[in-house]
């Protein structure tokens, strides 16, 4: 899901980010295309977008170039998850910052294609003010939240539930903490700004999503959902209660329901709206002239059309 003020993290992680290769495959195999199997808040947000889009991730697999925002994203996530390594006392700005560079040569060694980002940074500029930048919002981090009084229970966590239905969900959680009463905090890092008012619905269905899988996991709602942006150096917080995890629940049937059969006959409409600009697949996109390639799985048959009977004079 992606943060008004944020670029879309094309290609960007996830529990099942279109374009990564298959668990235990090597880097850039290509799989053969197979339908859908589960949600995830940001596969959910793409087919809300554009179901196209969808499409081109999840079914077609096509590349996407890394991107520097999203990029230095993952980064400043790497560098929040390993700051709680240290000991309390040690959480500092300074301490964050100096796992900076390590955590980018880990993140380069795991996905080779991100060399390709300053490929023509002959000099370095480009890489520094990237590097400061990240550190600039690891900083504004600490004026939003105290890492020395938090102890999380869990860090990168990925969760995965089915529910009655069949309908699997999953994804990755940035950070849970757990009070000493039992009562559950989801937290999610932004590396954008926050969205307007209007707009805060859309930025919380993420964490509805992680709150109703949490719910169905443990039998407990979570007490509170938290974004940090460290963009704008805000924290937007909702507290869920049952009922809003139900009609989530719901929107999620009613967009599998969708999906399912948009992945039998093939039907994948682009939705053209501002984000198209961010786009990496627009030379197959139809409504810039392109053309999607053939789609790669069997179409369910046509049903047979109803034949009307003649009723008596």
């Amino acid at each position: 899901m992606t943060a008004a003020g944020e670029e879309p993290a094309a290609g960007a992680g996830g529990a099942d980010a279109g374009g990564a290769a298959p668990d235990g495959a090597p880097a850039g195999e290509v799989r053969a295309a197979v339908p859908p199997v589960s949600l995830s808040p940001s596969r959910a947000g793409d087919f809300m977008q554009c179901p196209l889009l969808y499409r081109f991730r999840v079914i077609d697999r096509l590349p996407e170039k890394p991107s520097e925002a999203a990029t230095r994203g993952t980064l400043v996530h790497a560098v929040l998850e390993r700051l709680f390594d240290a000991p309390a006392a040690e959480r500092t700005p300074p301490r964050a910052k100096a796992l900076i560079p390590g955590q980018w040569d880990r993140l380069r060694a795991s996905r080779p294609e991100l060399v390709e980002l300053f490929a023509d940074d002959a000099d370095g500029e480009r890489l520094a003010r990237w590097l400061s930048e990240a550190e600039r919002l690891v900083e504004r981090w600490f004026t939003l939240e105290d890492p020395s009084r938090l102890e999380p229970a869990e860090r990168e966590l990925f969760v995965e539930a089915e529910l009655a239905s069949g309908l699997r969900l999953r994804g990755i959680i940035d950070r849970v903490d757990v009070a000493p009463t039992g009562e559950v905090r989801i937290v999610d890092y932004k590396t954008g700004k926050a969205p307007r008012p209007e707009y805060a619905e859309g930025a919380l269905f993420q964490m509805k999503f992680y709150a109703l899988v949490v719910w169905r996991l443990k039998k407990v709602v979570p007490r509170r959902l938290q974004l940090v942006y460290l963009g704008s150096g805000d924290v937007l917080t909702y507290d869920p209660v049952p009922a809003d995890l139900e009609r989530i629940e719901r929107k999620l049937h009613a967009l599998w329901e969708a999906i399912r059969l948009a992945t039998e006959t093939g039907d994948w409409r682009p939705r053209p709206t501002k984000l198209c600009g961010w786009c990496d697949h627009r030379a197959h996109c139809p409504e810039f002239g392109g053309t999607p390639p053939p789609y790669p799985l069997p179409l369910a048959p046509a049903a047979p059309p109803v034949q009307g009977r003649m009723g008596a004079d």
